[in-house]
């Protein structure tokens, strides 16, 4: 298991993140590694909103870490995770070989997908997710979280030929996760189908549901990826995907 760097791009206000996804080397085995000295990152840790569930293989741009108005290049983070007795040790640094553009694809000018929890509500746009901007929602282990989500997008592309996407695939591809929490979460369907709508702001207007069950009660979080047709980590351009978390209470 190891943290992957995917680079840090500025906000509207000038500010920095750092955005980070991980690497886990294992095919079907999901692990939780709780914060602490085996999933930490330092200085100012060890919990900078990072998982403590992981699912197999390459995730990409799963948080994001704000930098410190005064983070200097040579300054840096560094995020430790042990696992199955392996330790490896990833840093997090304003290099600018670094720097990314994910909220928007300057070729086509593509933007990311707009996310809604709520129809009319407030939008999310771009790789943003941290536990401190989660949504906060109920549940128990006798009634399951219905989510509903709704998302817009510009139904631009970024492919290295400019040929537009084949197929069927969909503009807008939604996938749900277990991010943090004591104990199994379960989805009746962790990537929905996203059914278009007829009218919105939006070229392509869309709409998803999901039923999310907890075998325990506990605090956890629920990652959320809207990926346009650029596909998992913008296909390599680093954009255009959205990212947002969700704080289920469940009792």
């Amino acid at each position: 298991m190891t943290g992957a760097y995917e680079g840090w791009y500025y906000n509207e206000d000038g500010s920095r993140s750092f955005l980070v996804g991980y690497y886990n080397r294992n095919s079907q085995q999901e692990l939780d590694i709780p914060i602490g000295p085996n999933n930490r990152i330092e200085p100012g840790g060890p919990d900078m909103g990072q998982p403590t569930h992981f699912l197999p293989g390459r995730q990409w741009g799963m948080f994001m870490v704000p930098a410190p108005k005064d983070f200097k290049p040579t300054d840096s983070y560094t995020w430790t995770i042990v696992a199955n007795g392996q330790t490896t040790s990833i840093p997090l640094r304003l290099h600018a070989d670094y720097v990314m553009s994910p909220f928007s694809e300057i070729a086509v000018g593509n933007t990311p997908p707009v996310l809604r929890f709520e129809q009319g509500g407030k939008g999310v746009q771009g790789p943003l997710a941290t536990p401190a901007t989660a949504v906060s929602r109920t549940a128990s282990v006798s009634a399951p979280l219905t989510l509903p989500l709704w998302l817009n997008d510009d139904m631009k592309f970024t492919s290295g030929t400019s040929a537009p996407p084949s197929g069927q695939r969909a503009p807008v591809t939604v996938r749900l996760s277990k991010y943090r929490g004591p104990g199994a979460v379960t989805f009746d369907k962790a990537r929905p189908e996203v059914e278009k709508l007829p009218t919105g702001p939006s070229p392509f207007n869309g709409r998803a549901s999901v039923t999310v069950k907890f075998s325990e009660a506990g605090d956890y979080v629920i990652h959320v990826t809207a990926n346009d047709y650029s596909g998992d980590g913008g296909g390599g351009f680093g954009c255009c995907w959205t990212t947002a978390m969700v704080k289920v209470a469940v009792k």
